[in-house]
């Protein structure tokens, strides 16, 4: 197992793309479970205390994936470690309208644009609060503040619209 958060943060190239690393070219042997779990809020958590740094949580962010078994991994060329997740492992912190639609800022910081790369769903564990699906099978809930805006932006029947994109938040 390894030894610390930093022996997997150093796993990772220095010149590495935190938006978008191969994780599809990545597929070692199961490492085991670490002690890193992601609470309903967005907040991670190693051996029961929160992760401070903003720096090694956008890490750990860019290199998680969700598999086919429903579990959540850290994956490295070298490494997949095992983590929980209590619901949804990132947060829409802010939603605004761009020049291309409705864009979407995530608690790390990567910007997306909502549609049918990026389309929304309802959250039926709390109240229909808006999901967004993202890449390597993750999603993010939106904040109490994100959700709001995003409400604010709905037309008379309740819709948002982004590019070509619509979804009714009711």
């Amino acid at each position: 197992m390894a030894d610390s958060l930093e022996d997997i943060e150093g796993q990772v190239p220095r010149k590495r793309n935190f938006d978008a690393p191969p994780l599809h070219l990545w597929h070692p042997e199961l490492s085991g479970d670490i002690d890193i779990n992601i609470a309903t809020d967005g907040t991670w958590y190693h051996e029961g205390a929160p992760i401070e740094r903003e720096s090694l949580r956008n890490l750990f962010a860019s290199i998680l994936r969700r598999e086919g078994d429903g579990e959540y991994y850290l994956v490295t060329p070298v490494e997949k470690w095992r983590i929980q997740v209590a619901m949804h492992p990132l947060v829409v912190v802010d939603v605004s309208e761009s020049g291309t639609g409705l864009e979407a800022t995530l608690n790390t910081g990567r910007k997306v644009v909502i549609g049918r790369e990026y389309p929304l769903s309802a959250e039926p564990e709390l109240d229909g609060v808006a999901v967004l699906a993202l890449w390597h099978g993750l999603t993010a809930l939106f904040s109490r503040s994100a959700w709001y805006r995003l409400v604010e932006l709905a037309d008379q029947q309740h819709r948002v619209h982004s590019g070509d994109y619509s979804y009714s938040l009711v």
